[in-house]
């Protein structure tokens, strides 16, 4: 393992959490109860919810069986594909472009662990609320 300057660390914090959603409505109507929201982008493809700051978006392509995939946000996500690729078994999902200039890409690591990134012009961190200074922040 190449130690890495923490400037050079090419994840910036987590972003998106996207369910496999193979009956979509279904899916939506839970997260609507569970998050107390309707979602915020509604199709046929996807359907997203804001959740302080943060996406959890339902896929109805995404495959059951491989879970959930957590998307970490990057500045430059070729870069960060390109020094994460040596420690990679595969890219199942290179880098493409989602909409709004918006681009994602997941690599699969030893150990069958999925790591999706995100590189996404229009996120900006929500602020922290003073009572998320303690345990389990």
């Amino acid at each position: 393992m190449v130690a890495m300057d923490t400037n050079d660390a090419p994840l910036l914090g987590l972003r998106t959490v996207i369910y496999p959603a193979p009956d979509l409505a279904a899916a939506k109507a839970v997260f609507t109860e569970v998050l107390g929201v309707a979602p915020y982008f509604d199709e046929p493809f996807y359907v997203g919810f804001e959740v302080g700051g943060y996406e959890l978006g339902l896929s109805p392509d995404a495959d059951p069986a491989a879970g959930p995939i957590t998307y970490w946000g990057t500045a430059e996500i070729e870069a960060a594909v390109g020094r994460i690729r040596p420690a990679a078994v595969s890219v199942p999902e290179p880098v493409h472009d989602v909409g709004e200039g918006i681009k994602v890409a997941t690599v699969e690591l030893p150990g069958g662990f999925r790591l999706g990134l995100i590189e996404h012009p229009h996120f900006t961190a929500a602020e922290r609320p003073a009572a998320a200074d303690g345990p389990g922040r």
